[in-house]
């Protein structure tokens, strides 16, 4: 075999000679078929500003911060962890904390019902569906605080249409001071809430529920199962991942309630229906002590995200 016929059928070890191929003793790295590596860190580098700019950056500054007796306005100083010590020993945290973890136990269970009923009623292609679905929908993009508003003038003693309704069905006298009472305030904010929140849950469940196949229903049907046994046995168990999901949105709204809070009690009477952003709001732009209401905040971001971790357990728990 000659030298040339070699080359072309191996080259001088007998090997195989590929086109393109290294040259013997140098090794070359690995090519993307589609970009390269700088075309990809150029489309993810907006992405990273972003999330650098509002997010990590504010981040840092609020952990420096909290080490730090900032008092919004005048000179501030290093103290270490003094904010922190001082938080943990603060009893209206403690309270402001423990309201939170009622309200949230109050409302995060019917909205699920409610959400789960409604989502149930609109998913069939009935005449309708749609119009049902808007409706249902409609008092969660209002948004709360234009709801809580419109509550306050409802909720007036002897003038608003609240007690005007109850003292017609003979459940009040019609002079209720809704507002001016931690039992009854914590019961109409949280009637709000339920009644306004469970069109997202319904969305969110509504989605994966049309994600079902129809034949396993129509087999379940041939079997003859009940429709509380095909809700028990084939959805919930199908649409468990999205049930997870709105459950870790309402748990979380619920911790970082503010708004209805502040413009219907603001905390009262007394700190009665204080929750613990309203608390940590009051630390910061009543008695100007931003450092200790950082720390506060940075301890509630801590606090949610274990237990959102432990919601997260719990449900890959439930699926294996």
């Amino acid at each position: 075999m000659t030298a040339l016929d070699a080359e072309a059928f191996g080259g001088a070890d007998g090997g195989p000679s590929r086109p393109g191929a290294a040259p013997s003793g140098r090794s070359r790295r690995p090519r993307s078929l589609t970009h390269r590596p700088a075309t990809g860190a150029l489309l993810v580098a907006p992405a990273i500003i972003l999330v650098s700019f509002f997010a990590l950056i504010p981040l840092g500054l609020a952990v420096y911060i909290s080490f730090t007796n900032w008092p919004l306005i005048g000179e501030y100083r290093f103290i270490g962890l003094d904010n922190y010590a001082q938080a943990i020993q603060d009893p209206g945290m403690w309270k402001a904390l423990r309201y939170t973890l009622i309200y949230t136990a109050i409302v995060t269970v019917p909205i699920l019902v409610l959400g789960y009923g409604l989502a149930v009623l609109v998913r069939a292609n009935r005449p309708g569906s749609a119009t049902l679905r808007t409706i249902f929908f409609i008092p969660y993009v209002v948004g709360l605080t234009t709801l809580s508003y419109m509550l306050v003038l409802e909720a007036q003693p002897d003038s608003g249409a609240l007690n005007r309704i109850l003292k017609a069905v003979g459940l009040t006298d019609g002079s209720t001071a809704w507002l001016l009472d931690g039992v009854l305030g914590t019961i109409l904010l949280s009637a709000l809430v339920i009644w306004a929140v469970p069109g997202l849950t319904m969305i969110l469940l509504l989605s994966a529920m049309q994600g079902v196949p129809a034949e396993v229903y129509e087999a379940a049907d041939i079997d003859g199962a009940s429709w509380i046994r095909r809700e028990l046995s084939i959805t919930v168990p199908i649409i468990r991942p999205a049930i997870g999901m709105s459950l870790i949105i309402s748990v979380i709204g619920s911790f970082l309630a503010f708004n209805q809070f502040f413009i219907l009690t603001k905390g009262g009477p007394g700190t009665d229906t204080m929750t613990i952003v309203g608390y940590i709001y009051n630390r910061a732009f009543v008695e100007l002590q931003l450092g200790s209401a950082t720390a506060i905040s940075l301890i509630l971001v801590l606090f949610t995200a274990l237990i959102t971790l432990a919601q997260f357990v719990l449900l890959r728990g439930s699926d294996q």
